[in-house]
Parts: structure tokens; C-alpha cells; sequence
């Protein structure tokens, strides 16, 4: 009962922090799947030089640690005069990093779409533009759906590292209730569970739409 009390009394402020995870997690997925999308046909491209671009940008936001690409961010970039404030930094990182992990689930569900669709679009007349956009687009991002939804719980996940550049998230939330009492244990496991009951939902989620595209494979 006392470590139900004392969670009582942290939840205030723990919400608080959990608002600012979410907030940058929903500005990291909403910017970081188009990029994703166009980094994906990037890497698809005919042009040499666009598709080596692009494998640059997915191979570094995907080989690199998240923490160092936030770190790269928000400690590198003021070394050639381009500085951001810890929560702007903390979403120009998840962007990049959610950006390269979801472009090749992306580049897979458009390849996943039969070559026959590109026929039939073709045999029907469709230019190039309508025929991505209202055949091959749609089909190839729904077998990406549980793939992206992964990508966001790790997105999520991630926000936790925004604490290494003292973003009031939660796990900086956690670390500064923490400190005023060294309740660590009680703190921590309060702030794991907050994660918990935003992803474990989530990973019933994409589980629920693998199985169901499975059987509508």
C-alpha cells in the first residue's frame, strides 16, 4: 500500500513527462513515415545518385544508435552554427531514425505488390503518377501496417533517450522525482509501467493485424 500511495503522489507529474514522450513521439512518426516513403522510393531510384543518397540517409539513421544520432543533433550540428533547443533536437533524431527504419518496411510492401497490378494499371492507361498513388500505394502500404506500428512502439521507446539531453520527458521526469527522495526503485518501476501501458497495448495491436493479414494472405 505505501508504494501505491507514493505512485499517487509522483502520477501528477510522471503524466506530465509521459505527455512530452508522446508529443515527441507523434511528431517523429507524423514527419518521419513521408520521409520514410520518399527515402524508400529514393532507394528504388534509376538515378545513381539519388539512390546512393538515399541508402545513405536509411544506413546511417538505421546503423546508428539512436542516442548518437541525438546526440549528433543536438551537441554536432552547433559546431557549424545550426543549433536547436533539447525537445526540437529530440524530434529531428526520432524523425531521422523512424524515417530510415520505416522506409525498407515500406520499400517491401511496395515490392510485395504483384507485377500484375502494374500491368493492369498500365493495360488500363493510367500515367505513371496515378497509377502509384491509387494502385500500387495503397496495396503495398497495407502489408507495411504492422511493420510501421512496430517502428512507432520503438519510437516511443526511444523517447526515453531524450534524457540524455534533459528533455522533461518521463524518464527525466522519473530521474528528478528520484532524486529528491532516492526512491529509485518505487520512481523507475512507476515510470516502466507507464511505458508498458502505452506499448503493450500497442503490440497487441500489430500482433492482432499480423495474424489477420495472414490469413488474408
Amino acid at each position: 500500500m505505501t508504494w501505491l500511495t507514493d505512485w499517487a503522489g509522483y502520477l501528477p507529474q510522471m503524466l506530465s513527462g509521459l505527455s512530452v514522450s508522446l508529443m515527441i513521439a507523434g511528431v517523429s512518426i507524423f514527419f518521419g513515415y513521408p520521409l520514410g516513403l520518399a527515402l524508400s522510393l529514393m532507394v528504388s531510384a534509376k538515378n545513381l545518385a539519388v539512390r546512393t543518397f538515399g541508402l545513405a540517409v536509411v544506413e546511417v539513421g538505421r546503423g546508428a544508435p539512436a542516442l548518437v544520432v541525438l546526440y549528433l543533433v543536438y551537441y554536432g550540428l552547433p559546431k557549424f552554427g545550426i543549433a536547436f533547443e533539447s525537445i526540437t533536437a529530440a524530434c529531428l533524431a526520432l524523425t531521422w531514425n523512424a524515417a530510415a527504419y520505416s522506409s525498407e518496411i515500406m520499400r517491401a510492401g511496395l515490392q510485395s505488390v504483384p507485377r500484375g497490378q502494374h500491368e493492369a494499371s498500365n493495360a488500363l492507361g493510367l500515367a505513371n503518377k496515378d497509377s502509384f498513388f491509387r494502385i500500387i500505394l495503397p496495396q503495398g502500404m497495407r502489408s507495411a501496417v504492422p511493420g510501421l506500428m512496430g517502428v512507432a512502439i520503438q519510437v516511443f521507446q526511444g523517447t526515453s533517450l531524450a534524457y540524455g539531453i534533459a528533455v522533461p520527458e518521463l524518464m527525466k521526469t522519473a530521474y528528478n522525482i528520484g532524486s529528491e527522495d532516492f526512491n529509485y526503485l518505487q520512481i523507475f518501476a512507476l515510470a516502466g509501467l507507464c511505458y508498458a501501458v502505452i506499448s503493450m497495448p500497442a503490440t497487441w495491436i500489430t500482433v492482432f493485424f499480423e495474424k489477420r493479414m495472414a490469413r488474408n494472405a
